[in-house]
């Protein structure tokens, strides 16, 4: 047999199982923010007319936005929680308990009665679902991400852990297909019973998504801290004694994001159809042809990212995002279809995407080992209840004081821009570092021969003790 075929035979195999691990934290993360976006196109759309009948429209809305954002102050709970367990036990398993909890709670979403049918427990049991979702979603994000990065070599991280982070625009992707499709039924179907099949349907994608994962093994970085019985007993206290710093870069990178994208995937669509009076459809699937952009532009935007590092990639997004933004929603004032889907291929699609890419990989390169899930799950779940979760009622009541002018919320983009991009000067560069071991370990040995002397070495000082 040719010797030089036999060699390269374990390198194939290793890049075959990074690329099935960054598959299975993709597809996984799509299903489940797919779960979590029909909640916010719902309520752009359904939620202030079946929930919350009593009130004026205006105020229906910016209640159903309220409830939107009750997922993500819910999220920071499902990030300490599963960050915690996934630190200790592992990131795997965490990965398909987050999904089934996000599973089951869309699902019963589309169970409920209304306001109609039950009055106040319409609104109290939708609000309670999407808590659930949020513990979920809250849960999940770090550990997807920890598959990808800490399988990936060095030098191809930021590529593979933009995989999990495709899972946003593809969720997105779906879920405003999913919404496309059933607005052309007639206004009272939709109302009564279509908007619900995007609700049910996800049953089938979460046995999917679970079965997907339980395909994949443990990663190399944690199966080494685990051997070696070097968890963290707390991971949230060490990271806050430890990274305090990173966490406050991390969060404060993180608000133009979070900001930038529910502005697009959410905000725009009340604002279109209410304000600017133009179908649903056409910002739905504006929306689409947005998230198919980001599909794409993601992963070569986490290549960049490895060739030119994280700052240089996000950087350059976010002044392209503060440049962008009013003429972007000059764009959408004017009504004219094509236009309205320029600014969001630009908005979202294009320009998004280059900020959010280098995200995963970067964050992960913040912290060691020992405490990576967890910290990866604060930055991105704390940050997400100003960053996110508040962006569409905050983009409603400037809307609502300017009498549906949409200056004051453009303003308030760019200065969050500017800010997030000043944070980052203070944030070194990471595209180079060892993160596969940054623990006690480092000083020590890092093969299977080196694990087991200091098992034996423990077990004897043990013995003696």
């Amino acid at each position: 047999m040719n010797p030089r075929l036999e060699e390269a035979r374990p390198e194939q195999a290793a890049a075959q199982s990074v690329t099935r691990v960054a598959m299975a934290a993709s597809i996984g993360a799509m299903i489940e923010w797919y779960d979590f976006f029909i909640y916010g196109t719902a309520a752009a759309l359904v939620f202030n007319k079946l929930f919350f009948t009593n009130l004026p429209p205006a105020i229906g809305t910016l209640v159903a936005f309220a409830t939107f954002a009750v997922g993500y102050l819910a999220r920071p709970f499902g990030a300490v929680l599963f960050g915690h367990m996934g630190d200790r036990i592992g990131r795997k398993t965490m990965l398909v308990l987050t999904m089934v909890i996000m599973g089951v709670a869309t699902f019963i979403i589309g169970l409920l009665p209304t306001y109609s049918q039950v009055g106040l427990w319409a609104p109290v049991l939708l609000i309670l679902m999407r808590v659930f979702q949020g513990i979920g979603v809250g849960g999940e994000y770090g550990g997807a991400v920890l598959m990808a990065v800490e399988y990936a070599p060095r030098g191809r991280r930021g590529y593979y852990g933009s995989w999990p982070q495709v899972g946003v625009p593809a969720g997105l992707l779906l879920a405003s297909g999913m919404f496309s499709v059933l607005s052309l039924l007639p206004n009272e179907a939709f109302l009564s019973w279509g908007w619900r099949i995007a609700f049910l349907s996800t049953i089938v994608l979460a046995i999917i998504g679970v079965y997907i994962r339980l395909q994949v093994l443990e990663t190399p970085a944690f199966t080494k801290v685990k051997q070696a019985q070097e968890q963290s007993k707390v991971p949230f206290f060490d990271l806050l004694r430890t990274h305090r710093k990173q966490v406050l870069q991390g969060m404060g990178m993180r608000w133009i994001e979070g900001l930038t994208f529910n502005a697009y995937a959410v905000l725009a669509v009340a604002y279109a159809t209410q304000y600017v009076h133009v179908p649903k459809t056409v910002v739905l699937n504006g929306i689409v042809i947005g998230a198919a952009f980001g599909v794409v532009l993601v992963p070569f935007y986490g290549h960049l990212s490895d060739k030119f590092g994280r700052k240089a990639v996000y950087g350059t997004g976010v002044v392209a995002m503060a440049l962008f933004t009013f003429p972007s929603f000059a764009l959408i004032r004017t009504g004219s279809t094509p236009l309205i889907w320029l600014s969001i291929v630009l908005g979202l699609g294009i320009i998004y995407s280059a900020i959010y890419a280098p995200l995963a990989a970067f964050w992960a390169e913040l912290f060691d080992t020992r405490v990576r899930y967890t910290g990866v799950g604060t930055v991105y779940q704390f940050s997400g209840i100003y960053a996110s979760g508040l962006t569409p009622l905050i983009g409603v009541a400037l809307l609502e004081y300017t009498g549906g002018q949409p200056w004051a919320f453009a303003a308030y983009m760019v200065a969050v821009a500017l800010f997030s991009l000043i944070v980052m000067f203070f944030v070194p560069e990471t595209h180079l570092k060892d993160i596969n071991p940054v623990t006690s370990l480092d000083t020590e040995p890092a093969d299977a021969a080196g694990i087991a002397k200091r098992s034996a070495s423990r077990s004897a000082q043990a013995a003696g003790g």
